[in-house]
């Protein structure tokens, strides 16, 4: 597979979410955790997985594996998650750094930094590749108006739910603030 070309700049007023969870500095050793997450638009829908298990939805997206550029990450997660091509990679909307307590003896904080970027897709779709984990909750992909996503998570966030959920949820708020200023169609 070809390595996808990461756009040169970055959307014109990214975003930059950093979210605390728990009792948790964001200072001193924190062992981090790339990932990058696609936003892609059809219209005024949103790509998104939907978990059946929490009733959530996020961007498609993961870690970036040993040896993988964004882009690379970017296609991989698209087609185990959602059975899309990726295209290309249009622009970087944001960030988000979310701190939590580390597991791990010699650290202060484990922290997931999340890299959203705008990509297309193309035409060719195939069957979803979930990983375990995303078989068990229930993982599938899915076209969502932006302020339904927004207004889903928001419920979601009224009980208990997976701590990815305020991250996307706070990302979706964004991009409506975006999509209501018109700046993004």
């Amino acid at each position: 597979m070809k390595p996808v070309e990461l756009p040169e700049t970055a959307w014109s007023d990214p975003f930059d979410i950093r979210l605390l969870h728990g009792q948790t500095r964001g200072d001193g050793r924190v062992l981090e955790r790339t990932t990058v997450r696609a936003v892609v638009l059809r219209g005024d829908e949103l790509l998104m997985v939907h978990s059946r298990v929490n009733g959530d939805l996020m961007f498609p997206g993961g870690g970036i594996e040993a040896g993988e550029c964004h882009g690379t990450a970017l296609a991989r997660e698209l087609r185990e998650e959602c059975g899309a091509e990726l295209l290309a990679v249009d622009a970087l909307l944001g960030e988000t750094r979310e701190f939590r307590a580390a597991r791990e003896a010699h650290y202060d904080a484990y922290c997931i930094h999340s890299y959203y970027y705008l990509c297309r897709l193309g035409d060719a779709w195939s069957e979803p590749r979930p990983q375990p984990y995303e078989v068990r909750l229930g993982f599938t992909p899915g076209w969502f108006a932006l302020d339904e996503a927004l207004q889903t998570n928001k419920t979601q966030l009224a009980g208990p739910c997976p701590q990815w959920t305020v991250r996307e949820t706070r990302v979706l708020a964004e991009l409506q603030h975006w999509l209501d200023a018109g700046l993004l169609t």
